[in-house]
């Protein structure tokens, strides 16, 4: 007995540090971001692992031949200055894409992935397109852009795809066993896509009706640059709203969206009024489908701002910014 005794003693003294093996943990603690709470790079696996570095690799790729072309095509000698517009459109697209792909892996997000496939495929169609209508004694100057947007991006849909179809486990890491924390987590990352996602629609728009005809007065390219950064900072004080639970943010939010509508709509009637002038649609119809874009964009933006604001101040923000603290 006197063998025994100090032996269950130890037990008992190392038994409140020491959890069970099975009691403790399987994952690391959660970094905190102004953005929300992301996985330690270390807790990714193998297979996710190389597919983020392989995305970054690719954009990387495709962005400093985007740059390359835009630099080409703003020489005097090139003659086909619609691409001019593609590519600025395209290389925003593939900003973003950087954006999404980030915060889709390291959160497990899959609204910021299915965000990233949309952008993708719009890439990729908004390439064919460009490169189909190109004079022939022009598509040997973007084959090496086009060609690599669609492999890479057929390989980038397929594995995205993949992604999203896995459990969501950062729902319940940052909500806990509660459901309804674990919608409203799943809702707020939807609202805050749906930012920049309409941040995207709106920088592409400006882009668009900026190069739409000459025939526009330069009083409306210095309201667009304004046009710019008002949607920078409207995107901003949406995304500090709902990560911040600030039901004021909120309003001054949908505020700032009255102006930017009404400005896009006068645009888009100044567009339809020169329709064609220029013997040219395709930027006229990229600009009007851009525009509708951005108005299904802000519905669904703002149905889930609604419901969202309703779980304000339930306990999920203080959950996200102190996940790494538990």
């Amino acid at each position: 007995m006197d063998e025994i005794s100090p032996l269950l003693g130890n037990q008992a003294q190392e038994a409140p540090d020491v959890p069970s093996p099975n009691l403790r943990p399987r994952h690391q603690e959660l970094i905190p971001t102004p953005c929300g709470p992301i996985k330690p790079w270390s807790e990714l696996s193998c297979l996710v692992k190389l597919y983020f570095c392989f995305s970054m690799a690719s954009l990387s790729a495709m962005l400093a031949l985007t740059v390359f072309s835009i630099y080409k095509q703003t020489m005097a000698t090139y003659a086909y200055e619609d691409d001019v517009t593609v590519s600025l459109v395209q290389l925003v697209g593939i900003l973003f894409c950087v954006y999404y792909i980030i915060r889709g892996v390291l959160q497990e997000n899959r609204q910021e992935l299915v965000a990233f496939v949309l952008s993708v495929l719009v890439v990729m169609v908004r390439s064919v397109v460009n490169f189909s209508v190109l004079p022939s004694q022009d598509k040997q100057e973007l084959l090496v852009r086009f060609v690599c947007i669609l492999c890479l991006g057929v390989v980038h849909i397929f594995c995205t795809t993949l992604l999203i179809q896995r459990p969501n486990m950062m729902a319940f890491r940052v909500g806990g066993a509660l459901e309804s924390l674990q919608e409203q987590y799943v809702l707020l990352n939807l609202c805050f896509s749906m930012v920049t996602f309409d941040l995207q629609a709106q920088l592409c728009l400006c882009i668009l009706i900026m190069t739409s005809g000459s025939t526009m007065p330069t009083s409306n390219y210095i309201i667009l640059g304004l046009g710019v950064f008002w949607a920078c900072l409207t995107a901003g004080v949406g995304a500090v709203a709902v990560l911040k639970e600030a039901k004021t943010l909120v309003l001054v939010f949908v505020l700032q969206n009255i102006p930017e509508v009404a400005f896009f709509v006068y645009l888009m009637y100044r567009i339809i009024v020169k329709w064609g002038q220029d013997k040219t649609y395709t930027l006229e119809a990229a600009a009007v489908t851009g525009a509708l874009i951005s108005v299904v964009i802000k519905v669904v933006l703002f149905w889930a701002l609604l419901r969202l604001v309703h779980n304000f101040g339930q306990g999920l923000r203080e959950r996200m910014f102190a996940a790494s603290k538990r």
